[in-house]
């Protein structure tokens, strides 16, 4: 299992700028941040370093204060979750509006909670805050840290006295660490190892794709509703399945267009994350509700992860729905499918139920064997002989008068699979001729859920410019 890293929580009211804290601790822009009290409602987690010293940081929902979101209460179930789980819980106030209720109110928590705390007054660079960090010590916290999460100012401050508290720096490797020994065949350049697979879970709203991230976790980490939208940021959480490193990401449901416009300025931020996050990743989960049916959103989202070379499984969620469709069903409702993303023709499909756990435990078998398939790389000599055989038997078209010949072939990269055919002449081939060869070398030697990438190349001659 991996190590335990020690948690630092940020906690705090609405809007007091948790988010651009958590985005300016850990050097991301994962956690959406508006003007909007309560925009986040997921728990975010993010490793973090600092001085040698790692921790994992994460960024609670608005706890307190009120609200009209209908999910409020599961916003604040998740946040006393992680409060029960912390190392280190940071309590951030707004220096602007001075001590109020709400402020009180998250202190007795925490010191209900019994778990290590500081406070941090944020907002510090605006005037009106100068003569509020008196208030904040009437919450009896022995220390109290003035920051800017917008301009950085006093972060440094915050982190050193985060890892005084949280552990000892990491240290040199130990025996375990120590990497394995390299395959001295050179003939070959080794493929890369996956030390951690990025999972990207992305669909439309309210196709389950949160159920799916908590049947995978196999905890409630993820807010469940049936309300469109739930999820606003990119969440993710590392995990070890089977000796091997994961981390899942359960994107917002990307929407029309249209409808993105219409639902404000954090649907827009969420598509936006999502899109990053497919473009980041290393395997996408697209998850379509099977009640529905494929939708041209759904296949918008895997042309988008097929034009990002991502892996790509497609999982037909809410199964335990579709049983009284009778016995002909699958077959249509697959080759209906398969008609709407004919471009996926290499992706694997799976009929499950995230609410059931009904073949729910294929998506990872299935996952690690795209993973594994995307990196995988042809010997040289192996892939000069089948591609010596298929052009042979069915040689390229030769629009000019030269006639094409297929000189030599080479893997030039994984993850995806990216392959370089060099000719006499020809610089492309016709679209149809690229395919019926990415299709035979996919028949050849697998790379189930990858898409493929062939190049065309004019082999120069020696003395020429």
């Amino acid at each position: 299992m991996a190590k335990h890293l020690p948690s630092v929580v940020l906690v705090g009211r609405p809007n007091v700028g948790k988010s651009t804290l958590f985005n300016r601790l850990t050097g991301t822009r994962r956690a959406i941040v508006t003007a909007m009290a309560g925009t986040t409602r997921d728990v975010l987690a993010q490793p973090a370093e600092w001085q040698g010293t790692n921790f994992e940081l994460i960024d609670t929902g608005g706890m307190f204060g009120a609200s009209e979101d209908p999910l409020h209460a599961l916003v604040l179930e998740r946040g006393r979750r992680a409060i029960a789980a912390a190392d280190l819980l940071v309590l951030v106030v707004d220096g602007r509006d001075g001590l109020v209720p709400s402020d009180r109110e998250i202190a007795q928590v925490i010191r209900a909670a019994d778990r290590p705390a500081l406070v941090a007054m944020n907002k510090v660079d605006d005037k009106r805050a100068r003569a509020s960090a008196s208030e904040f010590f009437e919450l009896g916290f022995d220390q109290i840290l003035e920051i800017s999460a917008e301009h950085g100012r006093g972060t440094g401050d915050l982190l050193d006295a985060i890892i005084e508290r949280v552990g000892e720096p990491s240290g040199a490797a130990s025996a375990d660490d120590e990497p394995e020994a390299e395959d001295p065949d050179g003939a070959e350049p080794p493929a890369p190892t996956l030390s951690e697979v990025g999972i990207v879970i992305a669909g439309r709203p309210n196709a389950g794709k949160s159920s799916l991230v908590n049947r995978l976790l196999r905890e409630e980490r993820m807010i469940v509703s049936e309300t469109p939208g739930t999820t606003r940021d990119a969440v993710d959480t590392a995990f070890t399945w089977h000796k091997r490193q994961f981390r899942i990401v359960d994107t917002a449901g990307m929407r029309r267009a249209g409808r993105v416009a219409s639902g404000g300025q954090v649907e827009t931020i969420s598509v936006m994350l999502a899109s990053r996050a497919i473009e980041s990743g290393d395997i996408v989960v697209l998850v379509v509700d099977a009640s529905v049916g494929i939708t041209d959103q759904d296949a918008a989202i895997a042309g988008a992860a097929d034009k990002a070379g991502r892996g790509i499984v497609i999982v037909a969620n809410k199964w335990d729905l579709m049983k009284d469709r009778g016995p002909d069903f699958v077959k249509e409702f697959d080759e209906t499918l398969r008609r709407g993303l004919k471009f996926l023709d290499y992706a694997p499909v799976l009929h499950i139920s995230a609410a059931t756990g009904e073949r729910a435990s294929k998506v990872l078998e299935t996952i690690e064997r795209v993973a594994a398939a995307r990196s995988m790389r042809v010997k040289t000599a192996q892939l000069n002989e089948f591609v010596r055989k298929i052009t042979t038997a069915h040689p390229p078209p030769s629009p000019g008068r030269t006639h094409v010949r297929v000189l030599y072939a080479a893997q030039t990269a994984v993850a995806p699979p990216t392959f370089v055919i060099f000719t006499n002449v020809a610089t492309e081939f016709h679209f149809s001729y690229e395919r019926f060869l990415v299709n035979r070398i996919r028949e050849e030697f697998g790379f189930l859920g990858s898409p493929i990438r062939l190049h065309v190349r004019r082999r120069r001659r020696k003395g020429r410019a």
